[in-house]
């Protein structure tokens, strides 16, 4: 049996889960409104397998969101699984973290026609992509600003907007759009976490980085330089 550690946190969730190709075993999350995934990252991976009384030396491959979303949370999350491939020589497996989201609607909401996956990006940005209703993507991820013309030729349509993004579309909607205001989890992963691994769509450990979309803009200080 395969074990897979899947690890969350292009968002301000941040979820640790071990599985194996049938289910997952056990996950862990933490939420706050700052960041707490250096602070409760490899403590919650602790955790799992100190509870399991599984070995990290059993892990076959690990799994980890690689964006978009946010630049600190992408960050630490790759470089924890990058870390653990280096010293366990085991492969990394990378998902795009709107897909992730558009398999999470795609089974919650069924009855969409289009799924739209949006990732708040500060104001009124997010990043998104478009995917149909089995989650096969019909657009690249993309840095948009919603306004009342956003997926104006899409809005009759039974749309699903998915994400912590989707609220900011809530004063355009029509009548046929649902919006699950989901956080990416990795309870979400599994399903595409073993179909990766077992098509053994693994990354190069060395050169992978997260995938950011846009550049890092640092927040201006409001401290005095005098």
């Amino acid at each position: 049996m395969s074990y897979l550690l899947l690890l969350e946190t292009s968002g301000k969730n941040c979820s640790v889960a071990l599985a194996n190709e049938h289910t997952v075993l056990l996950s862990k999350s933490a939420s706050a409104e700052h960041f707490v995934h250096a602070e409760q990252l490899h403590v919650m991976m602790h955790a799992i397998f100190s509870e399991l009384s599984i070995s990290l030396n059993s892990l076959d491959c690990i799994v980890v969101s690689k964006g978009p979303g946010s630049y600190t949370g992408l960050r630490i999350g790759v470089s924890a699984a990058k870390g653990l491939c280096f010293s366990l020589n085991i492969p990394l497996i990378a998902l795009d973290t709107t897909e992730i989201l558009a398999h999470y609607a795609a089974r919650t909401a069924p009855q969409a026609t289009r799924i739209i996956a949006m990732i708040d990006a500060r104001r009124m940005e997010v990043y998104s992509a478009h995917f149909d209703a089995h989650a096969k993507r019909l657009s690249e991820d993309e840095a948009v600003i919603i306004d009342e013309n956003s997926f104006i030729e899409q809005r009759n349509e039974d749309l699903v907007l998915v994400g912590d993004g989707a609220v900011k579309c809530l004063p355009f909607l029509s009548e046929h759009t649902r919006i699950l205001s989901a956080l990416p989890h990795v309870e979400m992963m599994h399903e595409l976490a073993i179909h990766a691994f077992q098509q053994k769509k693994f990354e190069d450990v060395a050169y992978f980085e997260p995938f950011y979309l846009k550049d890092y803009m640092p927040g201006t200080s409001r401290k005095s330089i005098l």
